[in-house]
């Protein structure tokens, strides 16, 4: 696999899903109700989705765009629609 160089935004919004996700343990620790969990649950499933396309679009603006090998490329791409797939 060639080797993507990844935004900062990727990288943010990694930052920002590592916090929703400690502050989901938190409330858990403290006894929230479930209601309240499963949204914050669902914003951090969501967060996660976005950040997948991002990386996506990013594989395929740079790494597919800039593939020498085509059926190395093509492979790859088919490898990473097959990981983006398995989100939901």
């Amino acid at each position: 696999m060639s080797d993507c160089k990844h935004s900062a935004d990727v990288t943010r919004r990694l930052a920002r899903i590592s916090g929703q996700v400690n502050g989901i343990r938190e409330m858990v620790q403290s006894g929230r109700p479930c209601g309240d969990l499963l949204t914050q649950l669902s914003s951090v499933s969501s967060a996660v989705t976005q950040v997948a396309k991002l990386i996506l679009t990013e594989h395929l603006e740079h790494c597919v765009v800039n593939g020498t090998d085509t059926d190395e490329t093509l492979a790859e791409l088919k490898a990473a629609i097959d990981q983006f797939a398995k989100l939901k």
